[in-house]
C-alpha cells in the first residue's frame, strides 16, 4: 500500500507507477479520500483560550498487489500488458539477445580488421 497526503500527492502516484512497470501482474486499487486535521495550541501567557484551526487534507491510498482484487471497485486498475513492464524477469531473455548481438557485431569487426 502506498499511502501519501498532501504535497506528497504526486510522488505516491509516480511511486506506484514506477513499482507497476517494475513487476508485472499487479492488480491496483487507488482510493482518494479527505481527512480532517485539528491543531490545538496552548496560550504561552495565562488567561488566553486555546486556539483551535481545523483543516482538510486530501489522501490518496494506492493498493498494489499481485492477488486479482475488486475488479468492481472504482479504483480498479488491471495490470499492464507485459509489454509495458520492463521486470527483470521480463527483460532477460531481451537483455541476452542484446549482447549476443552485440558480440556477434563486435567479433565480425574483429575478423575484418585482422584481414587487413
Amino acid at each position: 500500500i502506498v499511502q501519501a497526503t498532501g504535497n506528497a500527492l504526486t510522488k505516491a502516484v509516480t511511486a506506484a507507477e514506477v513499482i507497476k512497470r517494475r513487476f508485472k501482474g499487479l492488480h491496483q486499487i487507488t482510493e482518494l479520500k479527505t481527512v480532517e486535521i485539528v491543531d490545538e495550541y496552548e496560550p504561552i501567557e495565562e488567561g488566553l483560550d486555546k486556539v483551535t484551526d481545523t483543516r482538510n487534507v486530501s489522501v490518496i491510498e494506492i493498493k498494489l498487489s499481485k492477488e486479482e482484487l475488486d475488479s468492481s471497485n472504482k479504483g480498479y486498475q488491471p495490470p499492464l500488458r507485459t509489454c509495458h513492464v520492463a521486470a527483470d524477469e521480463v527483460a532477460a531473455p531481451e537483455k541476452a539477445a542484446a549482447k549476443e548481438r552485440v558480440v556477434a557485431v563486435g567479433l565480425r569487426k574483429a575478423k575484418a580488421a585482422a584481414r587487413e
